[in-house]
This record gives C-alpha cells, sequence and structure tokens, in this order.
C-alpha cells in the first residue's frame, strides 16, 4: 500500500457536484485501490468553502483525510505533517504551489487537465503553472503528436486519463433526452496564439444552437451564462435546448449523478481551443455519462486516435453530423447504452487509469 495525495481546487467552488467528481473520482479509485490517501486543498479567504469542502469529504468518507490550507500557519503545518513522507502527490493543473509542501512528498506529479490552455500561457510568457515536479502528466493525449498544435514546452508529458470509480456510476436505468452540463465561457480568455485565435465554448457551440430542432427529443442544457451572453441565451432557447440554472440539478455530487443518470445519452460541446489543437482531450463529465452507460454524442478532439467510437461514443464535426447521431441514438439507444459501458469499464475505469499513473511513478 502507498500513500498518495492528491491536491486540487474543492473549497473554492462550494455547490458544484460536477467539479467535485473530479478529485472523487481520484480518491475514490485510489482507495478502491487500497491505497492511503488524503485530500489538499487551499482556501485564501472566507466563505462557505470550508464547510462545502467538508461535506463532500464526510459523504464520501474522507472526513480524516483531507488538509485544508488557509491563513492559519498552522492549517500549513498540519498540510506538512501529513504530507511528509506521501509517495505519491498528483498536483492537479499545479494547484499547490507551496514547494515546501510539495518537497515533502517522495514523488511530485503535476496532472494537466486543461491541456493547451496553461501550456499557451506559458510559452507566451503570460504565466508559469508547470513548476518542478519530477512528473508531468496530461489528459491532453495527443501533445507531442505530429498533428497536435500545443506547445509541448521541452517536457515530457506522460498521456493518462480522466478516471472514474465505475461502481459509483452503474445502475442507472434509460432515461430521457440529450443533456450536458456546461460553462459557456468560464474562467478563461480566447489566446491568441502563432498567429491565430483558440476560442472556448461558446465559440465552438454557436454552431450547434438550432440543432434540437432537427431532432424529436428533448435537449435540457445545464449552463452556466452570464447576462451579458444574453444573445446567446437566446439563440439558445428559439433552437430548441432547454436552459437549465446548474445549481437545479448539480448543487451536490448526487445530485449531479442523478441528472447524469436521468438522460439517455449526453450531447456535449467542448471549447473550440480542445477541438482546434487536436489536443485529445476527452471531458470526466462525458466518461462518468460513459461509465452511467449512457451514449456520449460529441465533436472530435483528436481522442478518436485512441478511443473507439461509432457507437456508444459518437464524434461529430457539425450540426448535420450531431442530428444524425442523435438518431442514430433514438433508434437502437440498447446497443448504444451497452457500448457506452463497455469503453467506460475498458477506457476509464479507475483501476486500469490509476495503476497507469501510479506504474509511471514507479509505485
Amino acid at each position: 500500500m502507498a500513500s498518495v495525495a492528491v491536491a486540487g481546487s474543492l473549497a473554492g467552488r462550494p455547490g458544484h457536484g460536477g467539479h467535485a467528481w473530479v478529485f472523487l473520482n481520484y480518491l475514490l479509485g485510489l482507495r478502491r485501490l487500497g491505497h492511503d490517501v488524503a485530500f489538499v486543498d487551499r482556501l485564501e479567504s472566507g466563505g462557505e468553502g470550508a464547510g462545502w469542502l467538508d461535506e463532500v469529504m464526510r459523504e464520501h468518507g474522507f472526513e480524516h483525510d483531507y488538509v485544508l490550507v488557509t491563513e492559519d500557519p498552522e492549517s500549513r503545518a498540519d498540510a506538512r505533517r501529513r504530507l511528509a513522507g506521501t509517495d505519491l502527490l498528483i498536483d492537479v493543473n499545479g494547484y499547490l504551489q507551496d514547494e515546501e509542501l510539495r518537497a515533502a512528498c517522495a514523488v511530485t506529479a503535476f496532472l494537466d487537465i486543461d491541456p493547451a490552455i496553461q501550456q499557451m500561457w506559458q510559452a507566451l510568457g503570460q504565466a508559469s503553472v508547470f513548476g518542478d515536479h519530477d512528473l508531468y502528466f496530461t489528459v491532453g493525449e495527443n501533445i507531442g503528436g505530429a498533428d497536435c498544435l500545443v506547445p509541448d514546452l521541452g517536457l515530457e508529458w506522460i498521456p493518462t486519463r480522466q478516471p472514474v470509480a465505475i461502481e459509483e456510476w452503474q445502475g442507472a436505468g434509460r432515461g430521457s433526452g440529450f443533456s450536458t452540463l456546461a460553462t459557456w465561457r468560464g474562467p478563461y480568455a480566447p489566446i491568441e496564439f502563432d498567429g491565430r485565435s483558440f476560442g472556448l465554448r461558446v465559440h465552438e457551440a454557436r454552431r450547434f444552437a438550432e440543432l434540437p430542432r432537427r431532432v424529436e427529443a428533448d435537449f435540457p442544457l445545464a449552463l452556466d451564462i452570464e447576462p451579458s451572453d444574453g444573445g446567446d441565451r437566446e439563440a439558445l432557447e428559439e433552437g430548441g435546448w432547454e436552459l437549465i440554472a446548474p445549481e437545479q440539478v448539480a448543487a451536490t455530487p448526487a445530485r449531479y449523478r442523478e441528472f447524469i443518470h436521468g438522460s439517455l445519452a449526453e450531447l456535449s460541446i467542448p471549447k473550440e481551443i480542445y477541438v482546434a489543437t487536436r489536443s485529445g482531450w476527452f471531458s470526466d463529465r462525458s466518461a462518468c455519462y460513459l461509465a452511467s452507460g449512457k451514449p456520449v454524442i460529441t465533436v472530435d478532439t483528436g481522442f478518436s486516435a485512441t478511443l473507439p467510437t461509432g457507437e456508444g461514443l459518437l464524434c461529430v464535426a457539425d450540426a448535420d453530423a450531431a442530428a444524425a447521431a442523435c438518431e442514430a441514438v433514438l433508434a437502437d439507444p440498447g446497443t448504444h447504452e451497452r457500448a457506452a459501458a463497455e469503453i467506460a469499464r475498458q477506457h476509464f475505469d479507475s483501476d486500469l487509469v490509476l495503476r497507469r499513473m501510479l506504474d509511471a511513478a514507479g509505485i
């Protein structure tokens, strides 16, 4: 048994059940493999974040397995004691910036879950986020490939996938509607790099605004969209999307899972930057749909080079192809549901994904 710490931002996003699952799938998966796990978070200001973190950890049996670093010096000392001698630190997006705390761990691994964005920032000199780590993992499986536009920065990137604790997602019956959860813009701005602009989800999704009008089905979309994007909201609603406030369906990890389980399939549009760079990124949310036996229809980011597509996971390039994919799922949902579950089992099961990460770390 090894000791593994996962560092990430959970306390800073209270009420975001889907975001919590990013870390829970790692923690639950590592515990399932028999390892001693800990979650490390930091919070620079007050608010409800500390209570939210405690609630999520307790609900999943990690009430004694997390530390929250705050402005209180004792919290940092507690984190240093907890991390001392840890075999592996998985530092999600480089969130643990404290070099002394990282140095307490035998092996540190940067885990990149937003490929292209942070690499371009660093290449442009706008940020330095990767720090001094022993290993660099990325869910951008194509980084370093001939057709991938993500700068590798001279680092040796180890491809990995978003793990799913399969047993937490099984048991869903057949739901209804082509759903997803998304942020329209998020905290990032488009990036000007190497003579072209790389946009966000808004810039990719506008091409699909009228898709629901082409298919006899419901299209619930839990969308975090700002009031300033009123024109886009109106276009989506006129196109047939049923816009839902994310807090209504994903305020806790349990409600997020219920929303996915109540769907027939996912219709997901990635950020334009993931698509345009051919990064190979695949959504942790989509992996949870697959693990729930829900087919996923999405734009190819280059993941078709490493994942099976056609049944259960359907790649589309435009609204016409997306409408055809929806009709295919409606015509034979059973086949696509079984294929979705099998893709999750063979490619995203936390047992497989995390064993490979630990192997790469020498554990």
